[in-house]
């Protein structure tokens, strides 16, 4: 192969070597208008940040009734690298610290489950009270199935209003205080940074519509508020009045504020619905449009209560959407799921539902750039597969916390399985530097991805003069915001089709990388929401089939350690790509989806260090996997 032959063959094939390899190492004659050092007046971020932006401590209801003792305090230790001692009394660590962490405790209730585990007079003096006290104190499974039922009450209305504190109680006001302390006190820039933040769980009938709510700003700004709930009469359910009182925070206080919705897979059809359920069905306006996409950039695209990117029903010719599905109903298993919701329910076919709204009233509400987090309810990060400590207290490492019924149906029977869990995942952020501003700011232009655990490096550009030999720049981000934009920009019409720069680096504590994919979603000349999955580059050397299908790139792991060897995969994969089925009439999105080798999961590491055999049906290998976020097209309107 000749080296003009080579260079073409990088559209579709995998390379080694690629940040390394520069193709001018002398630096002549250089990019014009560049400074000979490539480093110098670089206005582009350059590092990656990975964090956890959902975290639950002691304080929340479903946390502390369960079991969890660990606080704020103790779970910012953990984040940042330190040893602590687990709920259940293990010693537990990080593999390594993370660079910036959310404490989102519940907005509803706050304060109210120190209160009831201790027995607070006004606690004792209600029946839901003494109920709760009574089974949160008797600790293990009592206490498990007792923070479930919390769950559930709250979720149909069936709360007393003495147990959901709301602003105005002392306690309220006291344990937010506290919240914002225990933040300063361990927001390090530069080190690790720590965020102010909650989580606002409307929670409809069951239907899962959270949001975490995180600040830019510091005490001097979030002093000034507490957190917005979802119980009338101060409160409420409804995501807009929601974003009505993050606009008044803004205006209040001169900060900055965005919300991140998370668990579509548990909303029964809500999350990305194309009408307002909360006012009977009415079409949903451009006004709620702009108002969605201004205050809610990203999505939780993966957490520990399974994957929310693609389902096997909506995308039957991707072999990778059916990863850590959850399918079973909402979060309470008070409603079964129905085909019919899961539409409204997943990434791609949310961003797909956003085109169609675009081109009904003019605005796409669903522009959402994507996060992983954990949703922990421990206070204990879990993002690695051998160490893996739960979601809930109850769930921390034991023999037999695989193969406990986690939730039921009215009629008894299994709705979710303990092993069912995956470990938590986390959000990577470009940014400049390791602070609160670069790093929120980073969050508010979408330029992220989430991962399924692992931090691997990922950058995503799209533009109109990408060529082959790009992908092998030592500058390749120089080059990909020289020539394009980056993942959750929005690509300008431009002439001809649109080429794609994508490259991915492998966790260097981790497994080598299976393949790179790119996502696209677009609307066809009928309106149809329409998606194609297209391998880029890949490991080995595989040759896809006559349907273009690439082979599996094999199975190394080992059950009996468990462990995996890296003799499979490679360390980094990139490509330019040109999207071969583009039209400038159709608008479209697209994302880079990168795919690890396969690699134990954690009930693989719970069966041998706890010498148990799992079941037929709990899955013991899984490819973990890291999305970006998408860059959208829109054709140019006359």
């Amino acid at each position: 192969m000749n080296l003009k032959q080579w260079i073409a063959a990088l559209i579709l094939v995998p390379v080694t070597g690629l940040a390394q390899d520069a193709i001018n190492p002398e630096g002549l004659p250089g990019q014009a208008g560049r400074p000979y050092s490539p480093y110098a007046d670089r206005g582009y971020p350059t590092q990656v940040y990975f964090g956890d932006t959902h975290v639950h401590t002691g304080l929340s209801g479903d946390a502390g009734g369960g079991g969890t003792r660990l606080m704020p305090r103790d779970a910012y230790r953990f984040a940042r690298g330190d040893q602590v001692t687990s709920n259940t009394g293990q010693p537990v660590k990080l593999s390594r610290p993370l660079d910036f962490f959310m404490i989102t405790d519940h907005s509803d209730a706050m304060g109210a489950i120190t209160d009831i585990i201790g027995g607070a007079p006004n606690i004792m003096a209600d029946e839901q009270g003494r109920y709760f006290n009574e089974k949160f104190n008797a600790g293990g499974e009592t206490a498990m199935r007792a923070a479930q039922e919390l769950v559930a009450a709250f979720a149909q209305g069936k709360v007393s209003e003495a147990l959901n504190y709301q602003p105005g109680n002392p306690a309220y006001a006291r344990v937010w205080d506290d919240i914002i302390a225990a933040a300063e006190e361990f927001n390090d820039p530069g080190r690790f940074t720590t965020f102010i933040a909650y989580e606002w769980t409307s929670l409809v009938k069951g239907n899962n519509l959270h949001r975490n709510v995180i600040f830019r700003d510091g005490p001097e700004r979030t002093g000034q508020i507490v957190p917005y709930t979802t119980t009338p009469p101060l409160g409420s359910p409804n995501p807009r009045d929601l974003w009505t009182w993050m606009e008044n925070y803004e205006a209040q206080t001169g900060g900055d504020v965005l919300a991140i919705p998370h668990n579509g897979n548990l909303s029964n059809g809500w999350m990305f619905s194309q009408k307002d359920d909360f006012a009977d069905g009415a079409q949903l306006d451009a006004a709620y449009a702009e108002a969605r996409q201004k205050w809610e950039p990203l999505y939780e695209a993966t957490q520990i209560k399974g994957d929310g990117e693609a389902h096997p029903m909506l995308s039957p010719e991707d072999e990778f959407a059916d990863f850590e599905t959850w399918d079973y109903g909402n979060l309470d298993a008070s409603e079964l799921k129905t085909p019919e919701m899961i539409p409204a329910e997943y990434v791609r076919s949310g961003l797909q539902r956003g085109l169609a709204m675009e081109a009904e009233i003019g605005v796409n509400p669903f522009k959402f750039g994507l996060v992983g987090a954990s949703d922990t309810h421990t206070g204990l990060t879990p993002p690695d597969n051998d160490n893996f400590y739960g979601k809930f207290t109850a769930y921390e490492p034991s023999p037999h916390r695989a193969e406990h019924v986690s939730k039921t149906f009215a009629d008894g029977s299994v709705a979710l399985m303990s092993h069912q869990y995956i470990t938590g995942g986390l959000t990577a952020v470009w940014a400049e530097n390791n602070t609160r501003g670069e790093i929120w700011d980073g969050m508010k232009r979408r330029e992220t991805y989430a991962t399924t655990g692992p931090r691997m490096r990922v950058r995503f550009f799209g533009g109109y003069g990408f060529e082959p030999a790009d992908v092998l720049r030592r500058d390749l981000a120089l080059v990909g915001y020289s020539k394009g934009v980056p993942m959750g920009a929005d690509l300008p019409a431009g002439e001809g089709p649109p080429s794609f720069l994508v490259y991915a680096l492998r966790d260097p504590m981790g497994a080598n990388l299976d393949r790179v994919q790119i996502v696209k979603g677009w609307l066809d000349e009928t309106g149809e929401q329409r998606e194609m999955v297209y391998d880029v580059a890949w490991s080995d050397d595989r040759v896809p089939d006559v349907d273009g299908k690439l082979p599996p790139v094999g199975n190394t792991v080992d059950l009996s350690i468990p462990a995996w060897t890296n003799t499979i995969g490679a360390s980094e994969l990139g490509a330019v790509w040109k999207d071969p089925d583009w039209a400038a009439t159709q608008s479209a999105f697209y994302y880079a989806r990168v795919i690890e080798i396969p690699t134990p999961r954690w009930t693989a590491y719970d069966a041998v260090k706890f010498d148990v055999d799992m079941d037929d049906d709990v899955k013991m290998i899984s490819q973990e996997r890291a999305y970006s976020s998408p860059i959208w097209y829109t054709p140019q309107k006359d």
